[in-house]
């Protein structure tokens, strides 16, 4: 990966984040998925956990299979959620980093980003006997829409009653308001930082943003998230001025679709380099720069802007929509093809990839592959078939001009 000064800043960052995690006997604890309204939680001084981020941190540091498999004796199958299966099998053992994740005091799920959260959260439930809120937000087959927002809105509301409920005093939308203007902050240099891939050669590659997205995702509504994606904005924004690449050559430039493959970080930065291509764009870090799109204005009401950000997310589209945007970034950041990983443990951001891959690959004249893989999961990967996928896939691009 690219050596970012910045990569320090976010390392203590996220340590302080897990020791306050930890420690704290003065904020209650809620664990969430990455794609629901933390801005809620911030504003009624509610620390958020994320169970997805802690399963990522534990299959990079190579410790997702034992975690797995103590779940897997549990009854767990083998067919779920990898990151599910991890965040079980460290709830068992009080294994992984930092020997497990703090006790929830309630549960708070979205389901714009994946519909298994709702029975993992369950579970979760059901164990640790603490309340579940689930915002449901719906799949839009036809694009945004009134009533989508609407719905999504009128639960935004049901939100505050609960939180107001658990923690005994009013919910505070000023606060909420001065959170939602955090987030949306931090989403703007997050964005602006991904833009500067355009940059011939790009400044940063995906695999940066794999790793740099922590605070985008954990502390977003936070200034302290606002301070660290403006220091690594402008740390990007230099080396795109003095065509700083991330590659000595830089000959081919990719998208990569889907989420990463946390256990093989290293590896496929040591193969991509020596392969001279940079992945440019993925569709996983953009979905953290689009809250930016729907600013919170001063005097207006901000639910419908947070509805509609929480519900125009790339994995909660149509095929039609998903293969638009690709198309787009393809062009827009002068792509010579494209990746897409067939993930076995996220159905919803898979299913029709080989379908998408042809449509793809007919508008815009770019070759693409499918790779065969799974996030967390290692027995579900061979270097030796995704290599020479990529290969094959690689040696059919034509080099930048």
């Amino acid at each position: 990966m690219t050596k970012f000064d910045a990569y320090h800043k976010m390392k203590e960052l996220l340590t302080d984040y897990y020791i306050e995690a930890k420690t704290t006997k003065e904020k209650p604890i809620a664990w969430i998925t990455s794609g629901a309204p933390v801005e809620f939680l911030y504003a009624m001084d509610v620390l958020p956990v994320y169970p997805e981020n802690y399963a990522a941190m534990c299959a990079a540091n190579h410790q997702s299979i034992d975690l797995m498999e103590s779940a897997e004796a549990e009854g767990f199958s083998q067919d779920i959620c990898a990151y599910a299966r991890t965040d079980f099998g460290a709830d068992i053992t009080q294994g992984g980093p930092a020997a497990g994740l703090p006790a929830p005091h309630f549960l708070l799920c979205s389901t714009n980003i994946c519909k298994t959260v709702i029975k993992w959260y369950e579970v979760i439930a059901r164990k640790y006997d603490v309340p579940l809120f689930i915002v449901d937000t719906p799949f839009l087959h036809d694009g945004l829409t009134q009533d989508l927002i609407d719905y999504t809105v009128s639960q935004f509301k049901d939100l505050e009653k609960f939180l107001a409920d658990f923690s005994g005093k009013p919910f505070d939308r000023d606060q909420l308001r001065e959170v939602l203007y955090l987030s949306r902050e931090a989403a703007g240099y997050w964005q602006k930082m991904l833009q500067l891939g355009k940059t011939l050669p790009s400044p940063f590659n995906s695999l940066d943003t794999f790793i740099h997205l922590g605070p985008i995702v954990t502390l977003r509504g936070t200034q302290a998230c606002v301070d660290y994606n403006k220091l690594l904005y402008e740390e990007v924004a230099a080396r795109a001025e003095k065509k700083i690449g991330s590659l000595p050559e830089e000959q081919y430039r990719v998208l990569w679709d889907n989420l990463p493959v946390w256990f093989k970080m290293r590896r496929l930065e040591k193969f991509f380099e020596e392969q001279k291509c940079t992945l440019v764009v993925t569709t996983y870090a953009n979905s953290w720069g689009q809250y930016s799109n729907y600013p919170v204005e001063e005097n207006a009401d901000p639910y419908e802007a947070v509805a509609k950000s929480y519900l125009n997310v790339y994995i909660n589209t149509g095929f039609e929509d998903r293969i638009n945007y690709l198309a787009s970034l393809i062009d827009e950041f002068s792509l010579t093809g494209f990746i897409m990983h067939s993930n076995r443990s996220c159905k919803p951001y898979s299913v029709g990839m080989y379908h998408m891959q042809n449509e793809l690959a007919n508008i815009t004249g770019k070759p693409g592959v499918v790779i065969e893989a799974d996030q967390n999961d290692p027995r579900a990967y061979s270097d030796a078939q995704v290599e020479t996928r990529l290969e094959a896939f690689i040696e059919s691009m034509q080099p930048v001009n």
